[in-house]
């Protein structure tokens, strides 16, 4: 059975069918094969719907209205024009200002797609100008934005937190260390890069523009006090500062910046509602193709197959690290998250591993997946905006690979990164 459904999702992947369809056939294959027909499709129907019922689900369609409010306005402008006052004439400061942009804009959409467009259309031509190679400037800008799936609102961290039952509030905290250490190497390698390569400083700005900058993101970085402030201090929910967020994009974007016509809110809320129904079909597919491979009890086939059901805590996370880091490298991550995150939960929880740990890492090799050849979805988002050749993408990414390989290496070594900051905001 499991061999027709992979076989019919890669030859319709190969055919050029966007992901929902092969997972959908694959599910369908796989309720014919365990109930003889097309008859119990009702059935597969409510596993559909079962997979979208979660009331935590609800966040994503708002943050994502947010983020494609924040894009279209003045939000990421007003947050790079802060950043670029106060690093921007450091040796490598272009680069590092890109990285620092990206990790603040993520922490205001929970989006690498909105992130890429956002921060990459505005600051690449600069960078490019100021002497740096459009192969190190493309992998930084698809990277760094990888970040957003660390920094709250992960969108990532909610599908994860919704299919294992784990605390998305905790994982949006936990979420925090690991992206804010990310920022730091790619800093240090930014700087690295700029000695080697002799790229110029840029002017330093005066004490004036800096608080005119200050002055003008303070709005915009209202966001993060909201999500992050909001839900440590106990005043929302992730859903609710979700919902929160949208208001105050709407209100800062319409009525305080005046950046957009109220006309435009028809068209953005369309763009939102065709990425949500994407998402959601998704995660209901995924939900049903999940049910189907656990009644069969393939996880417990593939699982002591492999040797994990006696591995050690160390060498089942390693084990999980690498399947989703391959995963995502050729599969959605939202679809690998669905697929894979049933087949190891019973051995984490066997493990006696926390699963806030583990959703970091996961989502962490999410982050590398979605940025590694040769399918990274990100990759493709930087080659449709910025319509540059798929080589030229990707050619810049081996060394911020391995800078995020070894991030996960230390959460692995050292969960306390991820785990600090939970621990502090949710002590009993």
């Amino acid at each position: 059975m499991m061999a027709w459904m992979l076989g019919a999702m890669i030859v319709l992947l190969l055919l050029g069918f966007p992901m929902m369809i092969p997972l959908i056939v694959g599910a369908m294959i796989g309720f014919v094969f365990m109930f003889g027909g097309l008859d119990q499709m009702d059935f597969m129907i409510q596993q559909f719907m079962a997979g979208i019922r979660p009331a935590s689900l609800i966040a994503v369609p708002m943050f994502i209205l947010a983020a494609d409010i924040m894009t279209r306005g003045q939000s990421a402008d007003r947050l790079i024009a802060m950043v670029m006052s106060f690093i921007g004439h450091l040796k490598g400061g272009l680069a590092i200002s890109t990285a620092t942009a990206c990790t603040l804009f993520g922490a205001v959409s929970g989006s690498t797609q909105a992130t890429v467009v956002a921060v990459g259309s505005s600051l690449r031509p600069k960078m490019l100008k100021a002497g740096y190679k459009d192969n190190f400037v493309l992998a930084l800008i698809v990277n760094a934005s990888d970040i957003a799936f660390l920094i709250p609102p992960s969108i990532g961290m909610i599908i994860y937190g919704v299919v294992s039952n784990t605390s998305i509030s905790e994982l949006f905290i936990a979420g925090i260390g690991p992206g804010l250490l990310i920022l730091v190497m790619f800093a240090a390698y930014s700087v690295f890069y700029a000695i080697r390569h002799k790229v110029p400083t840029e002017p330093k700005s005066s004490v004036k523009e800096r608080l005119l900058a200050i002055k003008q993101a303070v709005w915009p970085l209202g966001f993060p006090v909201i999500i992050v402030g909001g839900i440590y201090g106990g005043v929302f929910s992730p859903t609710e500062a979700a919902a929160a967020c949208v208001l105050y994009a709407v209100i800062l974007e319409f009525v305080v910046f005046r950046s957009l016509p109220l006309a435009s809110l028809f068209a953005i809320a369309k763009s939102t509602g065709l990425t949500t129904a994407v998402v959601f079909i998704l995660v209901a597919a995924g939900a049903a193709f999940s049910w189907i491979i656990s009644f069969a009890q393939i996880p417990q086939t593939l699982i002591a197959s492999l040797g994990l059901a006696d591995a050690s805590p160390i060498v089942l996370m390693i084990a999980i690290c690498v399947s989703f880091f391959i995963g995502c490298m050729f599969v959605d991550p939202i679809v690998v998250i669905l697929i894979l995150v049933p087949i190891f939960a019973p051995l984490v929880e066997a493990a006696g591993i926390d699963p806030v740990l583990v959703g970091v890492l996961i989502t962490l090799q999410v982050a590398i997946g979605s940025a590694t050849p040769p399918f990274g979805c990100d990759i493709f988002t930087a080659i449709a905006i910025f319509r540059r050749p798929y080589w030229e993408v990707i050619k810049g990414t081996p060394p911020f690979i391995v800078m995020l390989l070894v991030v996960a290496g230390l959460l692995i070594a050292f969960p306390s990164i991820a785990l600090f900051l939970r621990d502090l905001a949710f002590a009993d």
